[in-house]
């Protein structure tokens, strides 16, 4: 059975599972999903109670029942790079595509419905305290006056976008920042702003989960760090990620997330301070992790290529109760 990567051209950290399935003899096709109607095609066929679906990528046409995982990775907009793109032909394109896919038997990582859900930060911030994980003190707000409440009672605050997201195009990251002392917040009326606490951090910790499995890095903040550069992707060279153990405290409500989230893949982001606790700060669903495996030799890649490869799960024969078998 085969394994589907959805994802674009450019991504060389899925290369890097691809390389892991080819050396297992398991079967791959990746496509793009943009790269619908110019170099993918798709069909399905709903006949006498019965589905038949098929893509066709790079001149090899797959049956979506022979599908044993999904890999959501990287996908491009559906339909994004047709001759004649447009907004319609892109909704269209996605729901055939994930519409038929949903209708496979295919183990996901991570399932689309999952995977949108969890990038809401507002909605990860929540579960990780319903699951016991430390969070920062956090205020999601447009009213300027309650955004001067807080700094009031978290005097050392950084800010960040609620999303993650920047609206320029193309997108561009936008750095966590800490809170200027004499910030009078008006600007805040204009636009949802997330205001959280900031963690004197002596560490950065990213925790790649895979399935059940937890592989957690760990970057020193060196001793000199300038306390306003707070977002790791964007401070100056320092210690490299090295492999690090999961806390008792931590684990089972990472476990707990990755469950009630229903992800098999979660990039955790977190901050250690001085006592050694872990705040969590995200959960990316389709986080990179080709840097932390280069620093440390942690096999992320080889784990995520073992659980896209494993055999889907036997379903038992039932009864309709008219003495017919259905599966």
């Amino acid at each position: 059975m085969t394994v589907l990567i959805l994802t674009c051209e450019e991504d060389v950290t899925a290369d890097m599972v691809v390389v892991h399935l080819n050396a297992t003899g398991v079967p791959v096709v990746r496509i793009d999903p943009a790269d619908l109607t110019r170099g993918v095609a798709l069909s399905g066929e709903y006949v006498h109670g019965r589905f038949r679906g098929h893509l066709s990528a790079g001149g090899r046409l797959v049956s979506l029942a022979g599908l044993r995982s999904v890999w959501v990775r990287r996908p491009g907009a559906p339909a994004g790079n047709a001759v004649h793109p447009s907004s319609w032909l892109t909704e269209e394109a996605a729901q055939a595509l994930y519409g038929m896919l949903r209708g496979s038997n295919a183990r996901w990582m991570n399932h689309p419905d999952a995977a949108r859900r969890a990038r809401h930060k507002p909605w990860q911030l929540r579960l990780a305290q319903q699951c016991g994980l430390p969070v920062p003190a956090t205020l999601i707000t447009t009213f300027p006056r309650a955004a001067r409440e807080f700094a009031e009672r978290y005097p050392d605050l950084v800010v960040k976008p609620v999303s993650g997201a920047h609206p320029q195009d193309p997108p561009r990251a936008v750095p966590t920042s800490r809170v200027a002392p004499d910030t009078d917040f008006a600007a805040v009326a204009f636009g949802p702003t997330l205001l959280q606490r900031r963690i004197g951090k002596r560490a950065d910790v990213r925790l790649t989960v895979v399935g059940e499995r937890m592989l957690a890095a760990r970057k020193e903040t060196p001793p000199d760090a300038d306390p306003d550069e707070v977002d790791v992707r964007f401070a100056a060279p320092g210690p490299p990620w090295l492999a690090a153990e999961v806390p008792s405290f931590i684990g089972p409500g990472v476990e707990a997330y990755m469950r009630e989230a229903g992800l098999a893949y979660g990039a955790f982001d977190f901050v250690e301070d001085a006592d050694g606790d872990w705040w969590f700060l995200e959960c990316n669903q389709s986080g990179q992790f080709g840097f932390v495996e280069v620093e440390t030799n942690q096999p992320i890649a080889r784990t995520i290529a073992e659980w896209l490869a494993r055999p889907l799960p036997v379903v038992p024969a039932q009864f309709n109760g008219s003495g017919t078998t259905v599966r």
